[in-house]
């Protein structure tokens, strides 16, 4: 294999065969030619390594590994060996100790196979580049969770300041993807232990996202598990629940009782003639009503008031 340049930022969403110059194993105590060496003088192709110094990366976004494909692994590892090197870089807090950069799945089934060695390929690597790298590996190959994903997006944005366009194109997914990824921590506990524990799926917390309210997101996961609906079917419940509740027409109000209409009759007449009155009336209609006043001049206001005005003969 030729030599490799530097790579790049934008390399890293291509894959990690930038960072392989040379398989041909090297064990460490050999001497190193000019032509194992990469263009920047650091690269030494593959060598061995024992699996005692190599350590876990620190920026794994991947926290769950299967043991049932460990164990298939660590069968092929034993019968074949490892074809494809791990990637490793030099732990700068402890001496003579690496980092895996790449390849953690091929150390723990090497570690079941009880190899005392692997090949490697040692590379320099910032933390950043741990976390970039780690994440495309394990996102190319689908290994990650949903959740494991968002968080590793998440990092890259909290602590390496990247935008969701610069991580979209890390991994080389669409920003759009990415952000939505990075919403599904936005869910509730409950809705995000449902998801890493498989009762759901990541289009099935994608759908419940709208909602927003935690409370109306958890009561529509219940009704999800509940009912087994699939994403589909998620996303038409969730539809219905934010579509807004048409209240009923108001009912006409209701006339008012007979003895009401009465009270509400007298108070009027009470207002327009300003004196006390009493208003009666039978179960047939009829009735009367009854002025009060108190002085000669309480009447001709009243006469005036009711009688128009005109002066009385």
């Amino acid at each position: 294999m030729g030599k490799s340049t530097t790579p790049t930022k934008r390399a890293l969403g291509r894959g990690l065969g930038a960072l392989i110059v040379n398989t041909e194993i090297h064990h460490p105590d050999d001497p190193i030619s000019s032509s194992q060496l990469d263009d920047t003088g650091s690269g030494i192709g593959v060598s061995l390594l024992s699996l005692e110094v190599i350590r876990p990366n620190p920026q794994q976004p991947r926290t769950i590994f299967d043991e049932a494909a460990l164990q298939d692994l660590a069968a092929s590892i034993r019968a074949h060996g490892i074809i494809q090197p791990l990637i490793v870089t030099e732990n700068p807090t402890q001496p003579n100790t690496y980092w895996l950069v790449a390849g953690e799945r091929r150390w723990r089934a090497a570690r079941l196979a009880n190899l005392t060695e692997v090949p490697v390929l040692v590379r320099e690597a910032s933390p950043q580049q741990l976390m970039e790298l780690a994440l495309v590996e394990n996102v190319q190959r689908a290994d990650l969770s949903a959740l494991e994903e968002a968080a590793a997006y998440q990092t890259l944005l909290s602590e390496f300041g990247l935008t969701h366009q610069e991580i979209a194109e890390r991994v080389g997914k669409s920003r759009s993807a990415v952000t939505n990824t990075l919403r599904l921590l936005e869910l509730p506990l409950l809705v995000q232990d449902a998801l890493a524990s498989n009762h759901i799926s990541a289009g099935h917390a994608r759908a419940l996202l709208p909602l927003r309210n935690p409370t109306a997101i958890q009561q529509a996961l219940q009704q999800v598990l509940a009912e087994e609906l699939n994403v589909r079917q998620t996303e038409a419940l969730i539809t219905r629940l934010l579509v807004p509740k048409v209240a009923p027409p108001a009912k006409p109000a209701p006339k008012p009782a007979a003895a009401e209409q009465l009270a509400y009759l007298e108070n009027r007449f009470r207002t327009a003639l300003g004196t006390r009155v009493q208003l009666n009336r039978s179960t047939n209609g009829s009735g009367k009503l009854v002025v009060h006043f108190y002085n000669d001049d309480d009447l001709e206001q009243l006469y005036k008031l009711i009688a128009g005005g005109d002066e009385a003969d």
